[in-house]
């Protein structure tokens, strides 16, 4: 186990190294011309954004890298899975990017290229899983202590909080600073609650550092976005560290956030296809609704951040 220091110390470590490269690698980004394409089906005062550097994930990947490896070389295999998944999962979202914005193809990978990826990463988790932990196949139940045995279910349990939670976090991403913030504020909560039972502590303080760092530069007005590089890595990191620590449920709580995003993008494309042209919401997912309602950017970002961090409060008093 880590105590508090080894969790602040990865926290400024993660900071100080994002400090560091934004200030070195948005430049290059830009010069490079690795802008943001918004599409023309969007909010239309997102099109302003057009051309703002984008993969900035690679930032947050670099910083958490170098933040978790003192902390996981001797022998800390739960904070090398975490590593790794996060890692996979952000080459994942590195070639999708590179194919919107080298290749100029805008949809970037297919689905079903994406979620082929996503599946193969997720199988060798679940291979470290049954070969290299004592995890079991049970969850804990929030705010009742106790633990759910999932048995033969629990394969397909992990395999649905992975992928589900990867494109949610994906999905989140369509503010300034939105994913960022709100994913700092969910490895907050992993991180206190990993703390003393649980190696994986400073590894989630080492994403809290390198999405605080990250978020100087990703505000409103963001100087860079992080791109489906970033995105997708930070879904593996939170979905991983969930399943780790036997808490995959509590992410309907702490992530509710990512949830209603996943939610209001499913029952849109249900009820137009079932309708046959009718919405829900004015624009999906639903942080454009609201911005279609009226509410600036930086509001609707605002709210998320409340929420979530309400939400992390509900989620301490569920441990």
């Amino acid at each position: 186990m880590y105590s508090i220091e080894n969790v602040i110390y990865a926290i400024l470590l993660a900071f100080a190294v994002n400090i560091v490269l934004c200030p070195v690698i948005i430049p290059l980004l830009r010069k490079l011309k690795f802008g943001q394409n918004v599409r023309d089906d969007g909010p239309q005062s997102h099109l302003v954004k057009s051309g703002t550097p984008t993969m900035g994930g690679v930032m947050i990947v670099l910083a958490f890298a170098a933040a978790s490896v003192p902390f996981v070389i001797k022998g800390n295999t739960d904070g090398i899975a975490v590593l790794l998944i996060t890692l996979g999962y952000g080459i994942v979202g590195f070639v999708d990017d590179y194919i919107k914005v080298v290749k100029k193809r805008s949809l970037g990978l297919r689905a079903w290229q994406k979620i082929v990826f996503q599946l193969i990463v997720t199988a060798g988790f679940a291979y470290y899983i049954y070969n290299y932990t004592d995890l079991g196949t049970g969850i804990t139940v929030p705010f009742l202590g106790t633990e759910l045995e999932l048995g033969v279910l629990y394969i397909p349990f992990l395999f649905f909080v992975m992928v589900g939670t990867v494109n949610s976090v994906n999905l989140t991403d369509g503010l300034d600073g939105l994913a960022s913030g709100v994913t700092a504020l969910v490895a907050t909560f992993f991180m206190i609650a990993a703390l003393g039972v649980s190696t994986l502590s400073p590894v989630c303080g080492a994403a809290v550092g390198a999405l605080l760092g990250f978020l100087l530069f990703n505000s409103y007005p963001a100087k860079v976005f992080m791109g489906d590089t970033g995105s997708l890595a930070l879904g593996g990191f939170v979905a991983s560290t969930a399943v780790l620590l036997k808490m995959p449920l509590y992410l309907v709580i702490v992530g509710l956030i990512y949830v209603c995003e996943s939610l209001s993008v499913i029952l849109q494309v249900g009820y137009f296809k079932l309708t046959h042209g009718k919405r829900i919401f004015k624009m999906a997912p639903i942080h454009h609704h609201f911005e279609q309602c009226g509410f600036k950017e930086t509001k609707v970002v605002a709210i998320f951040y409340i929420v979530t961090a309400i939400m992390c409060l509900i989620g301490y008093l569920a441990l």
